[in-house]
């Protein structure tokens, strides 16, 4: 793998924090440019005023994972077209952090409250999407309240993987005893709940996916529709 390889592999795990999707695929990465592990990246958003504190997460998150490639020294991470653009650039590639960044309008040093609430709503959603899948296999609602992570059918699919990673994510247990549908919390949903449970996931992974929708197409309105940096070749052409 060529450093440009891997550098696109360490952006690929940079995800929006609202849509739970890879900037890659959401198509905000416009220009990459890797030269003697000199690293330099330009992210673009759907809107001007897409919200600060998601921009600045996105931003920080895709610096911390290009300096995590091996080879590279120093990674320089710009957001364009952005209301706060030069504070959240001097911010992050400052390394001042978020309060640094917007001082005196920031409640606290970091964002990471903010991240754990997105999580939990992706865990809801990631949880739903595999619980759908395995209902669509033959699994009835009462035998997915039974079932523990060990028993999940193989070769475990993306869904089961990124519902995996997300409950690790956020400290529950992923051990083979662990139940497979639980809370954000980790309490396991009883027998009766099931389906109330899955009920109101499915609205939160909907309404997560419908803004992912949403912003695809604004992206595509303010800035085009050729592919760009990291978007996956079979991947529709709608997004910049």
């Amino acid at each position: 793998m060529t450093v440009r390889e891997a550098v696109l592999d360490a952006l690929s795990s940079v995800r929006d924090p609202e849509l739970d999707e890879p900037v890659t695929d959401l198509g905000f990465v416009s220009n990459l440019e890797v030269e003697s592990g000199l690293v330099s990246v330009r992210l673009r958003l759907p809107t001007y005023f897409c919200a600060p504190n998601f921009a600045y997460m996105m931003v920080a998150d895709a610096r911390e994972a290009l300096l995590s490639v091996p080879g590279v020294r120093e990674a320089r991470v710009v957001l364009d077209d952005h209301y706060a653009s030069a504070e959240i650039n001097g911010g992050v590639n400052g390394e001042k952090g978020f309060d640094g960044a917007f001082e005196g309008e920031a409640e606290g040093p970091d964002l990471e409250e903010l991240r754990r609430v997105f999580h939990r709503k992706s865990f809801v959603a990631r949880q739903e999407k595999l619980c759908r899948e395995l209902l669509a296999q033959g699994y009835t609602p009462a035998e997915l309240a039974d079932l523990c992570l060990g028993g999940l059918p193989g070769p475990r699919s993306t869904a089961a993987r990124q519902y995996l990673e997300r409950r690790s994510d956020l400290g529950l247990d992923v051990s083979g005893t662990a139940p497979l549908i639980v809370d954000p919390d980790g309490n396991r949903v009883p027998e009766a709940a099931v389906v109330r449970h899955l009920r109101f996931a499915r609205t939160v992974r909907v309404s997560i996916e419908g803004n992912a929708t949403h912003c695809r197409g604004l992206l595509a309105t303010r800035y085009g529709s050729s592919r760009v940096v990291g978007e996956k070749p079979d991947r529709e052409e709608t997004a910049v």
